[in-house]
């Protein structure tokens, strides 16, 4: 590796200042300290580059061979590094591939780091190591370009297969008319309807069971009703068994990654809102976290309680969604035009509260847009004393029908540590009675100021998919109530000079004051050089911006991690040897919107 190897000190700490974790300390030990390069970080994760020779080595020894070891590969991504300035300390790279790496045991993440010249994009695939490396690895592929050597079917996965160049690399354009001009001519049809054509051997499926029986291949989708979205799932089917399933993602897919790096920090809050995008403005959260972090940003006590208010009742609103689609799946009509009442009732508040309904975009850097309006208390004290009685209500319609339960109990299930190998996160992984909430876990925003339990199920089911998600609604209900209770007074902005936009109040004060609202909205904050992460207990699952800051107006790099994405990728492994009609109820257990998983 073209750079220094870092030097042990007495203290526990190295070259660059960092203290070493335990787990540096074990890889030291275990490895030639020689091995690795420490970077300091933002967000403070061990982060240590390691050579391409050595790393599927040191990742093995992470996964499997270390006491509490790392189950959950929580991201796999890339960096374009040839046009970055702000690289001191880190070594020679023109492509970085990055592992982030969590251990439940210890709480604790580590990031590893590859560095790649652009004449020789080849690594070794870890798909052998984390089940979930499948698709991430394929996304790197398709949007970088870097080979997986020894990966089972490395192909294109939110693009299309005719697709050219690989867009996260910077020499791809970022808008439509910065392209060429796009012509229809007869070539270009023949070749989109050539790649359209169902081949079952391409897509991994065997076409002779050796049986003399005559497998039926079945599109679901891509047609939203019949599967929660524009994806389709191949089928290979004998009879109504479900032999084989392939899922096919990318119908969604608008680049959002892409944008992130021509939008300002600032004008970047609203493509937020579009990736989980019945989550609202929690959406928000994750992406100013990291920017606040980076920017050394304190958010004041009044602003952090009033998005976590915000932010529960987008998650009982998104949950709502959920059991009532997923109560329609499994055969009920009614539950869902109840729960579309009841969603209706909470977006009334968020409407009056932030101006908007679905898409608010209503968190700032350093806080939120405006104050809580007069009444709001009102309206909220109504939702929160009347929605637990709906909930008792459905436990009777839904929850104790025999119907549903002979429908998903049994079905679809996994364990934890199944789990933690297909990356589930959120509900999908609390079901199998894990109680990993990263709340609790390691509070983030002011969490750690309220009380509530971590629900979990027990079998990892269907059933206690939907359990998990109900009892959420009821923690969540609590939370709101401690928030209304116990509400601060004070700002709701920081007073600080990169607070997106400044303080009203000092806005039309003078004619300095003007131009600093005046260049920091048009132009952005400028961040501090660096990179960071903060995940958040999303609705659906943990989610996480991992932004890359070369101390200008606009991010170089702008990776979102959701949940969505790993657990469709489980669909297969969940549904396999079962029934067709079960793969429905399986796919309605996940809870997913596409944009979260395509971005």
């Amino acid at each position: 590796m073209e750079a220094s190897a870092p030097t042990a000190k007495t203290d526990g700490s190295n070259a660059s200042g960092l203290k070493r974790s335990e787990t540096v300390t074990e890889l030291f030990k275990k490895f030639d300290v020689s091995l690795f390069v420490v970077q300091a970080t933002a967000d403070n994760i061990p982060t240590l580059w390691v050579s391409r020779n050595r790393f599927h080595e040191v990742l093995h020894f992470l996964r499997h061979d270390i006491n509490n070891p790392y189950l959950l590969l929580y991201d796999l991504t890339a960096i374009d590094e040839r046009l970055r300035t702000h690289r001191q300390g880190q070594p020679a790279s023109e492509f970085t591939v990055v592992y982030h790496l969590i251990s439940p045991g210890r709480n604790d993440d580590i990031r590893i780091k590859i560095p790649l010249q652009d004449a020789d994009l080849k690594l070794k695939t870890v798909s052998d190591i984390w089940n979930s490396a499948n698709w991430y690895e394929r996304e790197v592929w398709d949007m970088f370009g870097i080979v997986f050597d020894g990966h089972p079917n490395l192909y294109r996965i939110l693009l299309p297969p005719t697709w050219k160049g690989h867009p996260l690399r910077k020499e791809h354009p970022c808008r439509a008319t910065e392209m060429e001009d796009f012509n229809l001519d007869d070539a270009w049809v023949d070749e989109q309807q050539d790649a359209l054509r169902i081949e079952p051997e391409k897509w991994g499926m065997d076409t002779d069971s050796g049986k003399g029986t005559d497998y039926m291949y079945l599109n679901l989708g891509p047609n939203h009703p019949s599967a929660h979205g524009a994806f389709r799932v191949m089928l290979q089917l004998e009879g109504e068994e479900v032999i084989n399933s392939v899922s096919e993602i990318g119908y969604h897919h608008r680049g959002a990654e892409k944008i992130g790096e021509r939008q300002s920090w600032h004008s970047y809050i609203p493509y937020t809102d579009r990736i989980d995008y019945v989550a609202g403005v929690m959406n928000n959260l994750p992406y100013l976290l990291a920017l606040e972090k980076m920017a050394d940003i304190v958010v004041p006590e009044r602003a952090m309680v009033i998005r976590i208010m915000l932010c529960e009742l987008s998650r009982i609103m998104s949950h709502l969604l959920f059991y009532g689609t997923f109560s329609q799946d499994l055969g009920q009509m009614s539950p869902v035009l109840y729960m579309f009442i009841d969603r209706e009732k909470a977006y009334k508040i968020i409407e009056a509260i932030t101006g908007g309904r679905q898409h608010p975009s209503w968190f700032r850097l350093g806080g939120v847009t405006e104050d809580l309006p007069r009444g709001w208390e009102k309206l909220m004290a109504e939702f929160v004393e009347y929605l637990p009685k709906r909930l008792d209500h459905y436990d009777k319609m839904i929850m104790r029908n025999s119907i549903v339960k002979q429908r998903s109990k049994g079905l679809g299930s996994f364990t934890t540590a199944e789990g933690w190998d297909w990356a589930a996160t959120g509900p999908m992984l609390r079901a199998t009675g894990c109680d990993w909430d990263i709340r609790k876990k390691r509070p983030y925003a002011g969490y750690d100021q309220f009380e509530f339990e971590v629900a979990v199920g027990v079998n990892g089911d269907i059933y206690d998919r939907c359990a998990v998600r109900v009892e959420e609604m009821r923690q969540s209900i609590r939370i709101i109530k401690q928030c209304m209770d116990n509400m601060p007074e004070g700002p709701i902005k920081a007073d600080h000079r990169l607070t997106t936009p400044p303080p009203r109040e000092r806005t039309m004060h003078d004619i300095e004051t003007l131009i600093q609202h005046f260049t920091t909205v048009s132009w952005g904050p400028v961040i501090p050089a660096g990179e960071c992460v903060i995940p958040i207990e999303a609705t659906k699952g943990m989610n996480g911006y991992y932004l890359i800051s070369d101390g200008g107006t606009t991010s170089y790099r702008t990776r979102i991690r959701t949940p969505s994405f790993a657990h469709l990728q489980m669909i297969p492994f969940m549904s396999n040897g079962l029934m067709l009609a079960d793969l429905i109820a399986i796919i309605a257990s996940i809870d997913f919107v596409m944009a979260d998983v395509d971005r």
